[in-house]
């Protein structure tokens, strides 16, 4: 082993910690990855920077960029709408139908941005039909992660595993070169999804309101401003509720009337009815205040809310949100965007005190107070989907189809190698900006760069592997030592260690470490590279251990799950989609 390969192999480990701790996001894992690897000379300045103008990362800008058309036209909706006419006369076809229909997209859109859009709708249409929605919501979410191996753009981690076979020097992934075990995956998954995977899933139904269904009453009080107190004549802001007590007001009595959403600068008077919110050890705190009445479990309802064009509103965190890493305080919800988070559903439990200071995550559900207007505004701006409702401005039929034929016309233009696949997702993308279907700025503003610099960073890795000898020092180490298996279960323990390592990681990060060793492997051995390919491609897609995948991540809350859920209904789907894998791909790909 020499110096080189030793530090390699140290980045790799240290990467793979932080990537599975989540201490730093996985793109700043990658991009520190990156300059490591350059600083200590592990690859060639000249070489480090490659990825980012890559095949690779144009084929997923220019379909990052279609993507944001599809969902500011609303061609998803064209696509579905008569699907769900159909399932609200017929309730019991809902989550075959869904299924179905978020696979067929699935295929050329990417699974979050899919399921993204029908998260809204699905809640819509189980409050219509009086179905669960934890029964509907992981089949959709798993179903949109089914068609992942049907087409090279169902997910950027095929193009990625596509570019890293042409580094190896072997033609790339074709368009539908996956299709054989991509197809029969998607349709076998979604019958034991049907017959099998809805059934292990607990039926948990949301509470009636929203109030309740964050557990808010319990810490809602009204506080009382008494004759001299030192509160009256200072202005909300001064009186350090949100500061020194971590109470959010959110709304003041006067007269009678009440106001919702004060300012800052509104100032309090004596006989002011405050109505806070906070945990209950807040609540008691401001308790010993001199001049103040508390009267503990407020009597209000969601209608309470609903006064001035405010409402409560349930909304879930999208991939590429603005929010996401960042805190209400530093965003000033309250101030520029005139929000306020009342309390947030995240996978470790409800959390309502503190908020202000709380990092916001992918697949956080908040429930947030403000008015109708700003709450649309922010979900077209791909802030977040606001749950129960599906959200008719989106839609316009005549952009929507323009896009659906601008996409279909770049799918042609790659597939049929008439240009490179790179520059058929970048025409597509020019066009959809020439004909304004999108404009640059919302497009650009929807695009997942953490997912750029996360692959651009991982290529560069992949070929520090090869250029210090570190992929051939790891194969001919695994040669030594499973030389003799049968090349099967070498295709196992490939399919095995990709699994395992896209729960902790992004899917394409461990892609970027495993491909280089399995070709390397293969090769050494006699075997065909591309049949090791193709496995890691169907490994690396298989994501349903955890709710860790993105997709999974953003029904958590809202479908009530736990994480055991996952692991019950995903482990045996797992398995299965192996045993097809294990039995299509050899013979498909000779071996």
């Amino acid at each position: 082993m020499t110096l080189s390969i030793f530090l390699l192999l140290l980045v790799l480990t240290i990467s793979l910690i932080l990537f599975w701790s989540e201490w730093l996001s996985p793109d700043v894992t990658a991009l520190g990855a990156l300059l490591t690897l350059i600083i200590f000379r592990l690859i060639p300045l000249e070489e480090a920077f490659l990825g980012f103008g890559s095949d690779t990362v144009m084929v997923i800008l220019g379909l990052l960029i279609m993507t944001a058309a599809f969902m500011r036209t609303g061609v998803v909706n064209v696509i579905s709408s008569r699907f769900f006419q159909f399932t609200s006369k017929h309730p019991n076809s809902l989550l075959p139908v869904t299924m179905i229909v978020v696979t067929a997209l699935g295929a050329f859109i990417s699974n979050t941005a899919s399921v993204a859009f029908f998260l809204p709708i699905i809640l819509s249409l189980s409050q219509q039909t009086k179905i669960s929605a934890s029964r509907l919501l992981m089949p959709m979410a798993f179903a949109s992660i089914l068609s992942s191996s049907v087409t090279l753009i169902s997910t950027s981690t095929n193009v990625v595993i596509s570019g890293l076979v042409k580094q190896a020097g072997l033609s790339p992934l074709g368009m539908f070169e996956l299709a054989p075990v991509g197809i029969p995956v998607m349709v076998i998954g979604i019958l034991y999804m049907q017959f099998i995977g809805q059934h292990l899933i607990p039926e948990r139904s949301a509470e009636k309101t929203l109030t309740d269904s964050f557990d808010l009453r319990p810490y809602l009080a009204e506080v009382h401003v008494l004759k001299e107190s030192r509160l009256a004549g200072s202005t909300l802001g001064q009186a350090g509720f949100g500061q020194n007590f971590d109470l959010i007001v959110l709304a003041i009595i006067r007269n009678g009337k009440k106001r919702f959403d004060p300012s800052a600068n509104t100032k309090l008077q004596e006989g002011d009815t405050l109505l806070v919110e906070g945990s209950s050890e807040s609540i008691l705190k401001i308790k010993h205040m001199k001049g103040v009445d508390i009267q503990a479990d407020a009597k209000f309802s969601d209608a309470d809310f609903q006064k001035e064009g405010l409402g409560l509103a349930e909304v879930v965190l999208l991939s590429g949100s603005p929010f996401l890493g960042r805190t209400p305080k530093n965003l000033q919800m309250r101030e520029k965007y005139r929000i306020q988070i009342l309390a947030i559903n995240r996978r470790a439990g409800y959390i309502h005190s503190k908020i202000a200071d709380t990092r916001l995550q992918l697949g956080d559900v908040l429930l947030v107070q403000g008015k109708s207007e700003q709450l649309t505004a922010l979900q077209n701006e791909n802030a977040f989907d606001v749950l129960g409702m599906m959200n008719a401005p989106r839609f316009n039929r005549q952009k929507a189809l323009l896009v659906l034929g601008i996409f279909i016309l770049a799918l042609l233009l790659g597939t049929f190698e008439i240009v490179s696949l790179s520059v058929a997702m970048l025409i597509g993308a020019f066009l959809v900006f020439v004909t304004r279907t999108i404009s640059p700025e919302n497009a650009y503003r929807q695009v997942d760069w953490k997912i750029i610099i996360l692959i651009g960073s991982m290529l560069a890795f992949g070929s520090a592997m090869h250029s210090t000898g570190t992929a051939e020092f790891l194969a001919n180490s695994l040669t030594n030592l499973v030389g003799t298996w049968h090349p099967l279960w070498l295709l196992t323990g490939f399919f095995v260690l990709t699994v395992l390592l896209t729960q902790p990681m992004s899917n394409q990060a461990a892609a970027a470490v495993v491909i280089p060793i399995a070709l390397q492997t293969a090769t050494q051995l006699g075997l065909n590279p591309r049949t090791f390919a193709v496995m890691i491609a169907v490994a690396a897609s298989t994501s349903y251990l955890t709710p860790l995948e993105p997709a999974c991540l953003m029904v958590y809350g809202p479908g009530r799950y736990r994480f055991i859920d996952f692991l019950k209904v995903g482990g045996l789907l797992t398995l299965i989609i192996y045993i097809l894998a294990i039995i299509i791909v050899p013979l498909v790909w000779q071996l």
